[in-house]
C-alpha cells in the first residue's frame, strides 16, 4: 500500500507540478499528516530525471512549508491552545506531543521555530507555540524558512541520488536515507543552539550597564 502511496506521489507531483509541491508541503507543514520524507524526495527523483527544476522545486517546498506554518500560527495566535487541545486527535495531535512541543519553544525560544522544522513530529507542530506567543511574523517567516530550505534540500538531495543512479522510490529507501539525515542533524542541530545560546548571552552581556 505504502509502495503505491509513494508511486500517487511521484504522478501527483509530476501532474500537478510545482503547484502540487506547494499544496502537498502546506499540508505537511500544517497538522495533516502527510509526511514530507513522501513529498520532496519525489520531487529531487523528477528533477534528477529533467522533468523539473531543482531550485524550483526547492523553493516551492520552502512555500508551501510557510503556508502549511502560518495557517497553524494563525489559528494558535487567533484561537489559543483550546482547538488544539479539543480537535487535535482528529489530525493524530495529542495533547501530549503539544505539551512537548510549548516546553521545547519555552526552554529554546525563537530558535526553537528553526531547529523543530529539521525534527519530525516537532515539525508540524512548533508553529503553534510561536502562535500563542505572538512571535513577531518576520521572526516566525525567517526562521521557518531557514529550517524548512535545510530540511526540504535535504529531501531532494536523498531523490536526486536516487533517480541519478536510477533506483526506485520506496518507503523503505526514503525511511533508511531519512533516518541517516537525521543522524546528522542532530548534533548539528545542538551545535546550532549551543551557537544561537552563546551569542544571546554575549548580546546581553554587551549591553549590560557597567
Amino acid at each position: 500500500m505504502i509502495s503505491h502511496f509513494v508511486a500517487w506521489l511521484v504522478e501527483t507531483i509530476g501532474r500537478m507540478g510545482y503547484t502540487g509541491i506547494v499544496l502537498l508541503m502546506a499540508m505537511e507543514s500544517s497538522v495533516l499528516p502527510v509526511p514530507s520524507e513522501l513529498v520532496m524526495p519525489p520531487a529531487g527523483y523528477l528533477a534528477a530525471r529533467g522533468d523539473m527544476n531543482l531550485a524550483l522545486a526547492l523553493l516551492c517546498g520552502i512555500a508551501g512549508s510557510l503556508l502549511g506554518a502560518y495557517a497553524n500560527y494563525w489559528v494558535a495566535s487567533r484561537l489559543g491552545r483550546w482547538v488544539f487541545v479539543r480537535y487535535g486527535k482528529w489530525v493524530l495531535l495529542s495533547e501530549r506531543s503539544l505539551e512537548r512541543t510549548e516546553r521545547f519553544f519555552a526552554r529554546h525560544g525563537e530558535i526553537a521555530t528553526f531547529v523543530g522544522r529539521l525534527f519530525p513530529v516537532i515539525r508540524h507542530l512548533i508553529s503553534i507555540p510561536a502562535g500563542l506567543a505572538r512571535m513577531k511574523l518576520g521572526r516566525f517567516f525567517g526562521y521557518t524558512a531557514a529550517g524548512a530550505g535545510i530540511w526540504c534540500a535535504i529531501l531532494m538531495a536523498i531523490g536526486w541520488v536516487i533517480g541519478k543512479e536510477g533506483g526506485k522510490l520506496s518507503r523503505e529507501v526514503l525511511t533508511r536515507y531519512s533516518h541517516q539525515a537525521l543522524l546528522y542533524l542532530v548534533p548539528g542541530a545542538a551545535l546550532i543552539v549551543a551557537g544561537y545560546v552563546l551569542w544571546h548571552r554575549r548580546q546581553r552581556a554587551g549591553v549590560s550597564p557597567e
